[in-house]
């Protein structure tokens, strides 16, 4: 098919009406075959890949299919984007100086890692629990429960003081919303560099026993890393630690509780939590899509990508392909189909996965445990929806029991 000016291109990202589906213009893109063209905010025309085959052919080359920030060839899908080009850390890099980045933290985010830690997960969640019953209903589960549970967590393993968290759940929330500013994103960036520069700073001279002090000791004081590459790490993994998993608390709770044929299942059956938990991440998408750019001529579902083409992949669109998964649009906590895209695929898939699948498996589990009778407390067609551009969620979900 060819481009012609009578050819409308659509916008992308576009707003979700409902905060668990797909916008409703991206039925549009998909009619276009699993690529098309899509408008971003600064009228760039880019490729959009909508197909599941097609998005995965591009995450797993990233030769042809680069993730470098700094390139002026990579699309920025919002204002914000622009701001992150100055933060160099390794889900902005290509291989190799991905590969060294990452290699430094695979260890401390293994199956083995994390399964000592959720002890200790469950114990956060069942006191959070407590208060809320204590407290008595109406509660505000994003800012009571979904907010706190992976937040206090990276603290922890990370070594940063979960005292400082009202500022930093701040500043990431200015860092990743999708309708921030090219200037107020670049101030939240600036303000947690300073902040997390200052406590390494600390940590040099008095060590702790987080993951950002082994770094320290393993890899500042070798000369590997220098405290600035530290410091957009630490960046990294204290917002993407905390922001995208308590968006997929908070959302999961509402998904379960707008299909209470799928809830009952997974009350009478909590075996079924690891494979509710794959189908939510599936269902839900909290990152709508990811960027690239082409570094060489190739085709995609023989479209013709020119190099410094921009390409987004719609991971929304990609876990609803019915080439991929059967009935797509249907959720049922019983599918259970890890090959959806949620955590991204190839060399960038999301590090800390193995955690953000057990803290949802613990909150969700214990939290309609312990209250069999929680319901929302508002109609969910009056949930504030977060914007598009940003990871996607819901501001506030009050509940009662």
């Amino acid at each position: 098919m060819t481009e012609t000016a009578t050819v409308e291109i659509p916008e992308y990202p576009q707003q979700r009406g409902c905060p668990f589906q797909p916008p409703d213009g991206y039925a549009g893109y998909e009619q276009q075959g699993p690529v098309s063209r899509v408008r971003l905010y600064d009228g760039r025309r880019v490729w959009a890949v909508t197909g599941h085959a097609e998005a995965r052919q591009v995450l797993l080359d990233p030769v042809t299919f680069s993730s470098d920030r700094v390139h002026p060839h990579y699309p920025a899908l919002a204002p914000r984007f622009e701001s992150a080009r100055k933060v160099r850390n390794f889900i902005g890099m290509d291989p190799p100086d991905h590969t060294v980045q990452r290699r430094m933290l695979l260890s401390s985010f293994t199956v083995k890692k994390v399964q000592a830690l959720r002890p200790r997960i469950q114990a956060l969640v069942d006191d959070l629990i407590d208060r809320i019953e204590a407290a008595g209903p109406v509660a505000d589960l994003v800012p009571d429960f979904a907010l706190p549970v992976p937040s206090i967590v990276i603290c922890e393993l990370l070594g940063v003081p979960y005292a400082d968290h009202g500022f930093f759940e701040e500043q990431s929330r200015r860092v990743v919303t999708g309708n921030t500013t090219l200037e107020d994103s670049a101030d939240a960036f600036a303000q947690l560099s300073t902040y997390l520069d200052g406590l390494i700073r600390r940590k040099q001279d008095e060590p702790g026993d987080g993951l950002l002090d082994t770094l320290i000791a393993e890899q500042v004081r070798s000369g590997a890393l220098t405290r600035r590459e530290l410091v957009d790490i630490a960046l990294l993994l204290l917002v993407a630690g905390h922001e995208t998993t308590a968006s997929a608390i908070a959302l999961g709770v509402l998904t379960l509780l707008e299909h209470p044929g799928e809830l009952a299942a997974l009350r009478a059956d909590e075996r079924l939590l690891p494979t509710a938990v794959e189908e939510l991440l599936r269902y839900m998408a909290i990152a709508d899509g990811v960027a690239r750019f082409a570094t060489a001529d190739t085709e995609i579902a023989g479209r013709r990508v020119q190099a410094g083409d921009g390409v987004v992949v719609v991971i929304a669109t990609a876990n609803r392909d019915g080439q991929a998964f059967p009935d797509p649009g249907h959720f049922t906590v019983e599918r259970g189909a890890r090959h959806h895209i949620s955590f991204g695929h190839g060399v960038h898939q999301c590090i800390g996965q193995n955690l953000a699948r057990a803290e949802m498996e613990i909150a969700l589990g214990t939290l309609f445990r312990r209250l069999p009778g929680l319901r929302a407390a508002a109609d969910p067609g009056t949930l504030p929806i977060k914007e598009a551009g940003g990871v996607q969620g819901i501001w506030k979900l009050p509940v009662t029991w």
